[in-house]
C-alpha cells in the first residue's frame, strides 16, 4: 500500500491537482472538466485564465478522443491515455499522453515545430490559411486544436515520443497557461 502514498507525493511534488488515467468517454471528459473547473473556481482563479486552460483542456481532451490509438497492454486491448492539470504560483499546466501511430509521429512533430516556430501573428494567419485551405485527416484532425492551444497559451508547446513497439508510439504534450497576477 507503500505505492499509495508515493502516488500523492508525487503529485504534490509535481504540482499536480487532476491527473486521470483510462479510457476517455464523452461522460469521463465532462466529468474532468468539471473538477478542473471546480478546482480552479476553489483557488478564485481570474475569469481569463480559467477560458484559456479550459479551452486547453478541451483541445486536449477532444485529441485524446479522437486520435488516440488502442493498444495491449497485459493482453487486454485498451485505449488508455492519460491527462493530468497541474498548478504553479505563475501557471497551469495541462498534460496528455496517449498512443499514436508510428507512421503519424513524423506528421505531429512536424506540425508542432511548425506552430512553435512561429510568433502571435503568425499563428493567426496558419489557423486562418489551416481553415481555408486545411485537409482534414481520416480522424477529421487538420492540426487546428494544436495551433488553438498555442494561440491560448501564448507559449510553445512541448511534446515528446516514446516507442511503445512496433506499430505504436506514445505521444505526450503539454501546454502552459500563464496565470494574471
Amino acid at each position: 500500500m507503500k505505492y499509495i502514498y508515493d502516488l500523492h507525493k508525487t503529485m504534490l511534488d509535481k504540482d499536480l491537482i487532476l491527473v486521470y488515467e483510462g479510457e476517455f468517454t464523452q461522460e469521463i471528459t465532462k466529468s474532468v472538466l468539471s473538477m478542473a473547473e471546480r478546482n480552479m473556481d476553489a483557488y478564485g482563479e481570474e475569469s481569463s485564465t480559467k477560458r484559456k486552460v479550459f479551452n486547453v483542456m478541451v483541445e486536449c481532451l477532444q485529441n485524446i478522443s479522437k486520435h488516440a490509438e488502442k493498444f495491449e497492454e497485459n493482453s487486454m486491448t485498451k485505449n488508455n491515455a492519460i491527462f493530468m492539470i497541474g498548478k504553479k504560483d505563475h501557471a497551469y499546466f495541462i498534460t496528455s499522453g496517449n498512443a499514436v501511430m508510428n507512421n503519424d509521429v513524423a506528421v505531429i512533430s512536424s506540425k508542432l515545430e511548425e506552430i512553435n516556430g512561429l510568433d502571435k501573428d503568425g499563428l493567426k494567419e496558419l489557423y486562418k490559411s489551416v481553415i481555408k485551405n486545411g485537409k482534414l485527416s481520416e480522424k477529421g484532425g487538420a492540426g487546428l486544436g494544436f495551433i488553438d492551444m498555442a494561440k491560448k497559451s501564448g507559449q510553445k508547446l512541448r511534446f515528446d515520443f516514446e516507442p511503445i513497439d512496433e506499430s505504436l508510439t506514445f505521444f505526450s504534450l503539454k501546454t502552459t497557461v500563464p496565470r494574471k497576477k
